[in-house]
């Protein structure tokens, strides 16, 4: 198994579709016995949470977020850890909104300790 995500920064390689997640969002991790948990904000993202379980190197959770405009919405996704060559960490996701149409695949990764 990977290390733990508890204290880590994560954010988007590449920019998904307005209104989402982007290279500008920040996912701050917390992990413990198992369950993850994150607060992440940035772009189009004035608030959002995410709440699962870790076995492995695998997450499972559920997530809400509300836009700068003030759309919420909410989803799941199943993301892989894995540890990059330079030892940051990266997570494969898939996910799918459950508030509305859309689904895909993104990666975030560890930002390095100065933010780029």
């Amino acid at each position: 198994m990977t290390r733990s995500l508890d204290g880590l920064v994560l954010s988007p390689v590449t920019d998904q579709a307005p209104g989402q997640v982007g290279a500008r969002t920040r996912f701050a991790y917390h992990e413990q016995d198992g369950r993850i948990w994150a607060e992440y904000d940035g772009g189009d993202i004035a608030h959002g949470r995410l709440v699962g379980t870790r076995e492995g190197d695998r997450l499972d959770f559920r997530y809400v977020q509300l836009t700068r405009e003030g759309m919420t919405s909410s989803g799941h996704c199943v993301s892989v850890v894995a540890e990059l060559p330079d030892g940051r960490i990266r997570l494969e996701e898939a996910w799918e909104w459950e508030s509305r149409q859309g689904a895909g695949t993104s990666a975030v990764e560890e930002l390095l300790s100065d933010g780029m």
